[in-house]
């Protein structure tokens, strides 16, 4: 026997089953880490400390799918104003020839939580360490003055074994991701 619908049924079925796939495609958008991977043994990874000095880090750009776009390389050098604040001087050089400098000031807010500004963020950026890992996240001011080019930029720093830092940075607009880096992070030997 034939059912009979009703043609605002059909309308009501079609708007829950566009809401179903908003929904579905709105949550396939985060991808971000929910939970620490820090085993929380030892002390938490102190970002003041770990880039007072000379760092140098090499990187790779991701489109949204996944694929790399291009490399990053950045030499950072970081002076210490006391145990709790640093000063740090970030060079960025890109795969296409086009370079950029960043003036970070980062200091401890709190027993294991961090603040940040930098000459191209918008506000500032706050942290939190968890044993080995430590999460932050900030506003780039892609083009000083036009809001509308600022990107939400969410990074994951990893201390690993060997003291060096592993960086994973979402790079997203209105909650879309639109590259991510991965980043490992050193100190160079001084020769």
């Amino acid at each position: 026997m034939p059912q009979i619908v009703r043609t605002e049924d059909k309308g009501v079925r079609l708007s829950l089953i566009a809401c179903c796939v908003a929904a579905i495609l709105v949550s396939g958008c985060d991808r971000q880490p929910h939970s620490s991977v820090s085993s929380g043994i030892g002390s938490a990874f102190d970002p003041v400390t770990f880039f007072a000095g000379h760092t140098h880090s090499w990187g790779v750009i991701e489109n949204r799918s996944g694929a790399p776009r291009e490399w990053v390389v950045t030499d950072s050098h970081g002076e210490q104003d006391g145990p709790e604040k640093l000063r740090m001087v970030q060079h960025l050089s890109f795969q296409d020839g086009t370079t950029q400098e960043r003036d970070w000031t980062l200091w401890r807010s709190g027993p294991d939580a961090f603040d940040a500004t930098a000459n191209d963020m918008v506000g500032s950026a706050k942290g939190e360490a968890d044993g080995s890992t430590f999460h932050w996240q900030w506003v780039w001011a892609r083009s000083p003055g036009n809001s509308v080019m600022d990107m939400t930029m969410t990074q994951w720093m990893y201390r690993l074994a060997d003291g060096s830092v592993m960086i994973r940075t979402t790079v997203s607009k209105f909650g879309v991701i639109v590259a991510e880096v991965t980043e490992q992070f050193t100190h160079p030997v001084e020769g």
